[in-house]
């Protein structure tokens, strides 16, 4: 949009009584935290993008407001790693409701540090998570109607990488 097309908009919604005004930026509702446990990373080598590693997720659980149960194994998170260790995240995974409904996840990602604590982190060692930049933004699959909730909103995670484990947190964008 050029900067006229936007300044005879603002005149035109002016002229007819319109006030414009700018949206607030949008709360948080923390929604559920999951906990994953993964295998040692599968290194398939070098590829055009980078260092491609596959982890499977062998099971897990999650729990939030209203909202519990296990994740199922069978899933994994297909990454890129950058020679600067910066990470691609492309997880794909189910999760199993205590009331036996079924979500599918597909969560993409980024996770960086400093160098070092990428290598570190990259080896399998435990590194500070307040070190690590590693965000997600899942997308929910469910068939559930009490679950739709999960469908019809945008979601963000944030994450931590353990030796065993993966957690992260994921909240509801208001």
């Amino acid at each position: 949009m050029t900067r006229m097309t936007l300044a005879l908009g603002i005149m035109t919604m002016m002229a007819i009584g319109i006030q414009a005004q700018v949206p607030a930026p949008p709360a948080l509702v923390f929604a559920f935290e999951l906990r994953a446990q993964v295998a040692p990373p599968l290194v398939v080598g070098e590829v055009a993008a980078g260092t491609r590693r596959i982890v499977q997720i062998t099971g897990g659980t999650f729990e939030g407001p209203g909202l519990k149960g296990r994740v199922l194994p069978g899933g994994a998170d297909w990454q890129i790693i950058h020679p600067d260790g910066f990470s691609e995240l492309d997880t794909r995974y189910t999760i199993e409701t205590d009331s036996g409904k079924t979500v599918y996840v597909q969560n993409a990602g980024v996770r960086h540090a400093a160098p070092a604590v990428m290598k570190q982190l990259l080896a399998g060692q435990p590194v500070d998570p307040a070190l690590v930049y590693f965000r997600t933004v899942p997308r929910f699959e469910t068939a559930a109607p009490e679950l739709q909730w999960l469908t019809r909103a945008i979601f963000i995670g944030v994450g931590q990488r353990n030796p065993a484990d993966v957690l992260i947190r994921f909240w509801r964008v208001e």
